[in-house]
């Protein structure tokens, strides 16, 4: 059995049984692979664009005697797949501005047809793949976060809106205006910025990257300090005010439980 990091274990996880998969930016195919192997997938695309990657993904398929189940193709996101193809589409490990552009690119050629669930996983800018989602007509099913290799990382699940009962009443739910105790009101941005599912549940993991973030700020305002440029001072004094409103939100929601009206 191939063995997967836990970062691609979570999202096999999320993969529904029997399902027709797309996996694109496949790399070595693991994850396919794997599903394969387990018996989760009906049948499985990996896509990779790169030459190397794709020549490494076809000889991992056949050393597994995958071939059967699993195949392998070569081109520039989405465009490996036909309409109709695929019911399942996993993207992971880049960029959520690259996920979204080949979202993007992928529902302007028609090729999301027939596919009920997207499974993603940005390694930063989660924000512009929720973004995209909610643009689109996906409803967020879902939020993971777990960290890997001193590395923190999302898992978004989302479905056509459309075609879920109440979808269109479970998204405006999800992005409603609602108040934390203690802190303020919340609103579409920052549910979009933040997750709603990860912000509610708030873990230890979700609170450290925030952190993280939080000191990435810190550091470009004191890279701005010497600045005497007006504009210099006037971003320096945005970047602070950034600060201090997600130092008060993290330490509203590391209490015992978090009040969302």
């Amino acid at each position: 059995m191939i063995l997967l990091s836990k970062r691609l274990g979570a999202i096999a996880a999320q993969v529904k049984p029997g399902c027709r998969l797309a996996d694109i930016g496949s790399d070595h195919a693991l994850l396919p692979a794997h599903l394969a192997q387990s018996g989760r997938i009906a049948r499985g695309i990996a896509g990779e664009l790169n030459k190397g990657p794709f020549e490494a993904a076809k000889r991992q398929i056949a050393a597994a005697g995958l071939g059967a189940v699993v195949e392998v193709r070569q081109g520039n996101g989405l465009d490996v797949l036909e309409p109709g193809e695929a019911d399942t589409v996993t993207i992971a490990g880049m960029g959520g501005a690259l996920i979204a552009e080949i979202l993007e690119a992928g529902r302007v050629k028609g090729k999301l047809a027939g596919v009920r669930h997207l499974l993603l996983q940005p390694n930063v800018g989660e924000m512009q793949v929720r973004v995209w989602l909610r643009r689109h007509g996906w409803l967020l099913l879902g939020e993971e976060i777990l960290e890997e290799d001193g590395k923190i990382y999302e898992i978004l699940s989302a479905c056509p809106a459309d075609e879920t009962e109440g979808g269109a009443a479970a998204e405006a739910e999800l992005y409603r205006e609602r108040e934390l105790a203690g802190f303020g009101v919340l609103g579409e941005a920052d549910w979009l910025a933040f997750g709603p599912y990860l912000m509610k549940q708030a873990e230890p993991v979700f609170l450290e990257k925030w952190r993280r973030e939080t000191a990435k700020l810190e550091r470009v305002a004191r890279s701005m300090e010497s600045s005497e440029l007006e504009e210099a001072r006037l971003k320096r004094l945005k970047v602070l005010e950034d600060i201090n409103r997600l130092k008060e939100l993290m330490a509203c929601l590391q209490k015992d439980k978090p009040l969302f009206n």
